[in-house]
């Protein structure tokens, strides 16, 4: 068998293959020509980002069966004609975790001891040894926003440190965090409490800016900030100001909202430290991962094993064919409730009818691919999303029933938060995922595209505030679905204009900013107002 290679890599993973008795080209730099030239007879082909694949590339290599990845992105692989092909693409997730967290406390110290300050200063002749009285990390509190692979790493090595450690992240249970002797808090409570704050957040639309001047200015006086995970999850303005201000005492970054940071407010200040987002480049991350993909690839060659994959295992024709619309449902289900609900310690998924006679286990996954791929970095998917939710501590329980709702088929989910829960049913009708119900209310309108998500009392004149500040704003309605909580009793059904609970989901044709949202919050019986997209 040949291994093709195209991108530098651990020499003990090539000899790990070679001892196999395989032969290992490795192709460094790869012309186009070239690489179609070795692809004809490769069955595998290993890579790191400087290696696109596409399709035109698949189709010159008939015998390719993996696709090996040494890192965590895969922006840089073609998925679906991989898929298409049959070609499993894997990858090494968390293989630099330990090199961002060492990072992480490098810069903490360095903020705490002012190193870079007095490193200038004493090469500068100056012995100004009074103007550069640091603090101790013992004893102090440092909050990590986010807790996956690296949090939790820079967690233990922070606790070495004695530091009391609280943590914010919706999607880790709270015995992992135990476990490691750290306590997780709301995040209005970390900010409050935190003399460090470190995140280590994924990026996404809700994550987007978190620290921004309202959060900032939540935070303890005083306190230090550092960012090896996403520029974008910093405004970066609004820390500027509170760094000018005082207010924050100090920051340590290694990524920027744009790269390289050539017009950010903080290059100019000399309370901030900077680094070209090196915290995953050590000789041993780049080691471990060209290791970690070796012996995936080999292992996967020779047995059959299967770990880290980021597309869809292998299934016949005929069962993808009845499976494929019950997994855009169970996926489209999963982003819909964790938009809504923001968070979840259990998950509870009920199958009715036929759909619990399918390869439920790509089910679970699709609905765990939905909820994780809003509050996770890592690409979750059909093979991967139940390891990383177990990662998480995320508790998933599964119920399978004969009917619900008057429908033969049918998914239910429900999110168990620290606040309660947050239920749906959904089906699919014509090939097209529908909602049935919202937390026991009948409710049908189609799952995709921009939706509104709303509770309100069932009290006049709600509809057409609600048409009126969209209308206003220029945001066209496609559909509006309402229903309400039905009671039944002595006195009869609850009846128009009584209070009783209501829900509405209104697909509109246009982006809705946060501003819209609160306006809609403020119509008089709204009590719920949020923006989901499918």
């Amino acid at each position: 068998m040949k291994v093709l290679i195209t991108d530098p890599v651990s020499e003990r993973g090539i000899e790990l293959l070679r001892r196999e008795g395989w032969t290992v080209r490795t192709l460094i730099p790869a012309t186009k020509e070239a690489l179609a030239q070795e692809l004809r007879d490769a069955v595998a082909w290993i890579l790191r980002s400087g290696t696109r694949v596409t399709a035109e590339l698949l189709d010159t290599a008939p015998a390719l069966r993996v696709i090996g990845r040494a890192g965590v992105g895969v922006d840089n692989i073609d998925l679906e004609a991989a898929t298409r092909r049959g070609v499993l693409v894997m990858n090494t997730p968390g293989g630099n975790a330990v090199s961002v967290a060492e990072h992480t406390l490098a810069l903490l110290l360095a903020l705490a001891r002012r190193v870079p300050a007095a490193h200038e200063s004493t090469r500068a002749g100056e012995w100004r040894k009074s103007d550069f009285q640091g603090y101790e990390l013992k004893g102090k509190t440092l909050g990590l926003v986010g807790f996956g692979r690296v949090g939790q790493e820079v967690a233990r090595r922070a606790r070495a440190f004695e530091m009391e450690v609280v943590a914010h992240d919706p999607f880790v249970a709270a015995p992992l965090a135990r476990d490691l002797g750290v306590e997780l808090v709301a995040l209005d409570a970390l900010l409050a409490r935190a003399d460090f704050l470190s995140l280590h957040a994924t990026l996404t639309p809700e994550t987007e800016r978190l620290l921004d001047r309202e959060r900032l200015a939540r935070t303890k006086r005083g306190v230090r900030i550092v960012n090896t995970a996403r520029g974008e999850l910093m405004d970066e303005a609004a820390l500027a100001e509170a760094l000018a201000s005082g207010h924050v005492a100090s920051a340590a970054l290694d990524v920027f909202a744009a790269e390289p940071p050539r017009a950010s407010p903080l290059l100019g200040l000399p309370n901030v430290i900077l680094t070209p987002h090196i915290a995953g480049s050590t000789a041993e991350a780049q080691e471990e991962v060209g290791w970690r993909i070796a012996q995936q690839v080999r292992d996967f060659l020779k047995d059959g094993v299967v770990r880290n994959a980021v597309n869809l295992p292998t299934i016949s024709a005929e069962e993808y064919r009845r499976l494929a619309p019950y997994l855009e449902l169970g996926e489209r289900l999963g982003a819909f409730a964790v938009q809504v609900a923001g968070s979840a310690a259990r998950i509870s998924l009920r199958y009715a009818g036929e759909v619990g006679e399918l390869n439920t286990q790509l089910l679970r996954n699709a609905v765990l691919k939905g909820i994780l791929r809003h509050v996770i970095s890592e690409p979750a998917n059909l093979v991967n999303a139940a390891t990383l939710a177990a990662e998480r501590g995320l508790v998933l329980e599964e119920t399978h029933v004969r009917r619900a709702r008057g429908y033969p088929d049918t998914l239910g989910l429900t999110l168990h938060t620290d606040g309660g829960q947050f239920s749906l049913e959904a089906t699919v009708v014509h090939g097209a995922a529908r909602i049935l119900a919202v937390d026991d209310i009948d409710i049908e309108a189609p799952l995709a595209g921009t939706l509104i998500f709303m509770r309100n009392r069932d009290v006049p004149g709600v509809i057409g505030h609600v048409g009126t500040v969209l209308g206003s704003r220029n945001i066209n309605i496609a559909t509006f679905a309402l229903g309400r909580r039905e009671q039944g009793g002595s006195m009869g059904s609850v009846g128009p204009g009584s209070g009783a609970e209501a829900v509405a989901l209104v697909r509109v044709d246009n982006p809705v900013p946060e501003a819209v949202l609160a306006a809609l919050r403020g119509v008089p019986g709204v009590t719920f107002a949020r923006l989901v997209q499918i």
